[in-house]
């Protein structure tokens, strides 16, 4: 791909973490929630520091799937028999993508009795196949991002850190984001 978000590199520099909680904290304030999940592990750090903007606001961090000595719970922050019931929960994961596994953290807070309806991030592509993920549960969880693909082109293009060519090749990996590297000359990586 042509382009790359490693929101990872933002913790580094306390400038960077403020401007993202910053902005993390605004998307909040528009949400009703009583506790703060974050996603194993990038959406960890992000998720306590949004935790602690709010003070009041208890915080979990759920696991894609539970390691083997801890089969009862992949929610940490609570006790193994203990589950999620009477909370609102915010998933905050730093970036969402077809491959990510937000939207299964989202059903595991709710098989946990939790009742999550929006997941708020840092930045996604915006993909249909994203969107559908979260649209496909039931009930449906909302995705709010802080920054988005288009918006990050269009910010790039309008203060000219891209090129005219790049930000040809930026759309055209958009279009057929799946299949570009290969039509570039990468070739096909398989994970499974």
């Amino acid at each position: 791909m042509p382009v790359y978000n490693d929101n990872k590199r933002f913790l580094f520099r306390p400038e960077d973490r403020k401007l993202i909680t910053d902005g993390l904290y605004s998307s909040a304030t528009k949400l009703k929630f009583n506790l703060i999940a974050g996603t194993s592990t990038a959406g960890i750090a992000w998720a306590v520091l949004l935790a602690d903007r709010f003070a009041d606001i208890p915080f979990v961090y759920v696991r894609d799937k539970p390691k083997n000595i801890e089969l009862r719970c992949p929610i940490k922050g609570i006790d193994s028999e203990d589950d999620l019931r009477g909370y609102k929960v915010l998933l905050v994961e730093d970036l969402v993508h077809p491959k990510s596994s937000s939207a299964r953290e989202v059903q595991t807070i709710r098989d946990s009795k939790g009742d999550c309806i929006n997941c708020l991030s840092i930045f996604n592509y915006g993909f249909y196949e994203e969107k559908n993920l979260f649209k496909n549960l039931n009930p449906p969880c909302d995705i709010l991002s802080v920054l988005t693909y288009d918006t990050l082109i269009k910010l790039a293009k309008e203060n000219k850190y891209i090129t005219q060519e790049q930000e040809k090749a930026l759309a055209e990996w958009r279009s057929d984001p799946f299949n570009w590297g290969t039509k570039h000359g990468f070739p096909k990586v398989d994970k499974k």
